[in-house]
């Protein structure tokens, strides 16, 4: 038997945690310690240890489906393929391009995500495409993007946390949700750091916190504009920083100053003591960070929440410096790069802009088409979603499973049922795949190659450890046949390499270039970190966005070649010249001026990625959720997640270990609440919204505020979170506001 193991990384969180696979004598796969990897060092979460379980036929899907008098029976592929071309193309000719849809997924490759937004627009010519992602991070790369010129989930590697002298962690619980990266918290209060945490519930992550804040859902961004507003009070604005670096700094502080601390504490319910030591313990060392991660992003204000946290870094100088800044904690496998390179509704390959004349006329040039074909931006995710049965007759969706992770969720289960044709793509029979009219089965994460990009913005290689079964064929191959059936014969390869090739070309020049970054250097290097332009451009690269290389200090443009991107309109965060001529030479070779590119560790040591080089305050006020409690809707529903469950629990709810750990949902409530309801633990609980109802039994603990509680949506059924959850949208990120929605508790029955 072969004995060999294979380096790869693990399918689900951002974290994207090194692991080998090794065969088996029984002819399955195990995963066996990779300590090579900085990001875990051999260590992995209940869920990556199990994650070969999901590569058994006996839980997954191998033979295409159709829906046959109601039922789905097995096809051939070419019955399959043919089905599905003909019925997208019959509704595009009836209906015009956009009234067909594609959903895509963070946890799909690079390769496949910058495929299927190609497909969208190239062959089927709809703008009418965007991805569960925007579920996700949408807030905080609009944050970014406003603040910085630039959003890459972490402006720095994770091995700087434990260097800098305190963490704030907004609406994390890192402990359940990426457990390997604890360590890096437990290494910074052993090396003397602090951490505060913010959460309305007690979490495992909590627990190993210096100081635990537990505002009211909703209210994260009046916790963050108090916060600024004692910093100025008590004179601890870095007054050269602001000066040297920043701009819009008068407006901003004018709109915290409208915060004062007792008006914060009312709001928040988080006591001025607290506001008071929170400002201290994160102003006294020389360098500090804010974390934010979904429970302030995941709101109707979640952009300008993370404004507001921005706005703290920027007032005390902890942005663009060594061991300072402000980050985001990317959720899926490939969050950062799923948004990066096409399925987004606004964006094309390399993070430009679909809006902007010069992002069309380099990115047509890569795929051979008129800049003028490419249609323009399209719904978010949610509103692509709502526009089902109606403007839009079917859709294509791949590695999403909204009938359990979208907001509003029983209307989403029967928007999809009034489709004209649904087609789904996954690897097992989710509750979504369930309602489709025909189901393919794709390869997954261990019998495929590709790349991903983790939370740090570093590129990872993926490989190909085992055969996938007969009857299965991969999500490139999909696109392949349906393109040519609709008349495209080029263009869609189906070998993850050659794709990965061409999106280096189209992202060359962009905010997000990996254009220097080779399948090679991948293997060789445990990855690269993005911006990392190809030798040709690298030499004026470092100006665009103020990088700095290995060492985590400032370099200067071209002398080390550890810049970011090009120099094209400030990394092109606002779209820019074209610089790509759709021809690079391989990143192993060199260019007259020096070295290959080694990619971009730390963002912004030199200068921001906005137009002059300084990073922008944006003056926010706080408002109300969406929906707030009254008289009928008493209580507030925050939602999350569990350690041994993963997003919509499609993969994860078919392994026995994980189950038997996490068996089903729950709702977690304060023993004040429960005295009210006469609820003891175990009891069935009716949770009710405007948009519906669950149950689940009863978690009583002291660990949650009063006036809130937790339901995890990992679940379908009567327990399904999501039924519940609100869909208003942020008005610039247009992310639903999961976090926060107002319902009553009941015991069920009664």
């Amino acid at each position: 038997m072969e004995t060999t193991s294979t380096p790869t990384h693990c399918p689900y969180c951002a974290l994207q945690c090194g692991m080998n696979l090794s065969p088996t004598p029984e002819g399955g796969v195990e995963v066996t310690e990779r300590a090579d990897f900085p990001v875990n060092r051999g260590a992995l979460c209940g869920k990556g240890r199990t994650a070969p379980a999901v590569l058994s036929s006996r839980v997954r899907l191998t033979s295409p489906l159709v829906r046959s008098g109601g039922t789905l029976v097995p096809a051939t592929w070419d019955e399959a393929l043919d089905r599905i071309a003909g019925e997208l193309g019959r509704i595009r000719a009836e209906h015009g391009p956009d009234a067909l849809g594609v959903f895509g997924g963070g946890g799909l490759t690079n390769e496949k995500a910058y495929a299927l937004g190609k497909f969208a627009r190239v062959v089927l010519g709809t703008s009418q495409i965007d991805y569960n992602g925007r579920f996700c991070m949408s807030s905080a790369a609009a944050g970014g993007i406003k603040a910085f010129g630039l959003d890459r989930g972490l402006p720095f590697p994770l091995e700087d946390i434990p260097r800098t002298g305190c963490v704030i962690l907004v609406g994390s619980n890192l402990a359940e949700t990426m457990p390997p990266s604890l360590r890096f918290f437990s290494e910074l209060r052993e090396n003397g750091g602090t951490l505060i945490v913010v959460d309305p519930r007690r979490t495992k992550t909590a627990e190993q916190a210096d100081l635990h804040l537990m505002p009211r859902p909703g209210t994260d961004l009046a916790l963050a504009l108090g916060l600024l507003h004692l910093v100025v009070a008590e004179g601890r604005v870095d007054e050269e920083y602001v000066r040297e670096r920043t701009s819009g700094w008068e407006e901003a502080r004018a709109a915290a100053m409208a915060h004062w601390p007792e008006h914060v504490e009312r709001i928040t319910g988080v006591s001025v003591p607290q506001l008071r030591e929170t400002v201290r313990m994160f102003c006294e060392p020389e360098a500090a960070m804010v974390l934010t991660a979904r429970g302030p992003e995941q709101q109707s204000k979640g952009t300008d929440t993370v404004g507001a946290w921005i706005n703290l870094c920027l007032a005390t100088g902890r942005a663009g410096r060594p061991l300072s800044g402000y980050g985001c904690l990317t959720g899926q496998g490939n969050g950062q790069g799923g948004r990066e390179h096409g399925q987004k509704a606004d964006q094309l390959p390399g993070y430009r802009k679909l809006d902007d004349p010069a992002a069309r006329r380099h990115v047509a040039g890569v795929w051979g088409v008129d800049p003028d074909s490419l249609p323009g931006p399209g719904r978010s995710a949610y509103e692509l979603l709502d526009a089902m049965g109606t403007d839009i007759r079917s859709l294509l969706l791949m590695a999403s499973n909204p009938v359990v992770s979208a907001p509003r969720a029983a209307h989403v289960e029967e928007r999809l049922g009034s489709l004209d044709f649904l087609a789904v793509c996954d690897v097992v029979l989710s509750e979504t795949a369930a309602l489709a009219d025909v189901v393919l089965p794709v390869t997954q994460w261990a019998e495929e190659t590709g790349t991903t990009t983790s939370l740090e913005g570093r590129v990872l290689l993926r490989r190909r450890a085992v055969t996938p079964p007969e009857g299965v064929r991969s999500d490139l191959e999909v696109l392949h046949e349906l393109a040519a059936r609709l008349g495209v014969e080029k263009g869609f390869p189906t070998e993850p390499e050659e794709v990965f090739d061409e999106l280096r070309r189209a992202s060359a020049g962009g905010p997000a270039d990996y254009s220097g970054i080779t399948y090679r250097r991948l293997a060789e290097e445990n990855g690269v970190f993005w911006p990392c332009p190809a030798p040709t451009e690298a030499a004026g690269a470092a100006a665009a966005t103020g990088a700095a290389g290995t060492a985590g200090t400032p370099t200067t443009a071209g002398a080390t070649g550890a810049g970011a991107g090009t120099a094209a309109a400030a990394a092109g965060a606002d779209g820019g010249e074209d610089t790509g001529s759709g021809v690079f030479p391989d990143a192993s070779t060199h260019d007259g001026a020096g070295a290959v590119h080694p990619g971009t560790p730390r963002l912004f040591l030199d200068r921001f990625a906005t137009d002059d080089g300084r990073a922008r305050f944006v003056p926010v006020s706080h408002r109300p959720a969406a929906e707030e409690p009254d008289a009928e809707y008493p209580v507030l529903l925050t939602t999350g997640r569990v350690v041994a469950q993963y997003q919509s629990g499609a993969q994860t709810r078919r392994v026995a270990e994980l189950n038997a750990a996490a068996p089903g949902p729950f709702v977690e409530l304060h023993p004040r609440l429960a005295a009210r309801l006469g609820a003891a633990e175990g009891d069935p609980l009716a949770v009710v919204s405007r948009r519906g109802r669950a149950v689940a039994p009863a978690r009583i603990t002291s660990g949650i505020r009063p006036d809130t509680v937790f339901m995890p949506f990992h679940w379908p059924g009567e327990g399904r979170a999501n039924t519940l959850t609100n869909p208003a949208l942020d008005p610039t990120s247009r992310m639903p506001e999961f976090k926060v929605c107002a319902v009553r508790v009941e015991i069920a029955g009664s």
